[in-house]
């Protein structure tokens, strides 16, 4: 009898969704980017606008537009319900990173889906980290790096990349190359509406 080769199959992906704005950024949304460096919050590793509701600006209205666009394909290719749900922006802020900075390791808490819109990234040298979950649990030495020993995965980002994951996952930008600051537009999201079955006890209206 032929022996049957076994099996390795990947369940509960983590979806990690990535498009591009698709266009350049206007005169009016570079000169708003640049003036919110002047009032900032320091954090670990980089800077922050101070205003964490940045896309409520109206010098952002069609640079949120597009990201509700985005955020929605997101809902219906992922969530994919039949349940009445209207997903929105809750904070948005803009980071700013110099030169030898960096983004420390984080997760969003109080938030569904995360996302990251670069307003200036060089893609040779500019990487989002994400790390498994329980990442720091169990560290063996690894002779080949596969899908299912990696503890962590790396995305190169450049200017007008966009991308949204789920608000748990750890991530983290490592030190800054080159001379040009790296600009970010981070954002949460969370929903509204009615969601689960009101005969399974799982309906909750939000």
């Amino acid at each position: 009898m032929k022996a049957i080769e076994p099996t390795i199959t990947g369940i509960f992906p983590t979806p990690i969704y990535i498009t591009q704005l698709g266009r350049k950024f206007s005169d009016k949304e570079n000169k708003f980017i640049d003036k919110n460096k002047k009032n900032i919050n320091v954090n670990e590793g980089n800077v922050a606008s101070k205003n964490s509701y940045i896309l409520n600006s109206k010098e952002l209205i069609n640079i949120k537009k597009k990201l509700n666009k985005v955020i929605k394909d997101y809902f219906d290719k992922v969530i994919d319900t039949t349940n009445s749900i209207e997903p929105y922006i809750t904070q948005s802020w803009i980071n700013y990173t110099e030169k030898n900075q960096y983004h420390h390791k984080h997760s969003h808490a109080n938030s569904l889906v995360s996302g990251i819109l670069y307003l200036n990234a060089d893609i040779k040298t500019d990487k989002i980290f994400f790390f498994k979950p329980g990442y720091d649990l169990f560290k063996p030495e690894i002779k080949n790096f596969n899908v299912w020993n990696s503890s962590t995965w790396f995305f190169p980002v450049d200017t007008g990349k966009i991308i949204l994951f789920p608000s748990s996952l750890v991530h983290e930008v490592q030190y800054k190359q080159g001379i040009d600051t790296r600009v970010s537009l981070s954002f949460n999201v969370f929903f509204k509406g009615s969601i689960g079955v009101e005969i399974e006890l799982t309906k909750l209206i939000l």
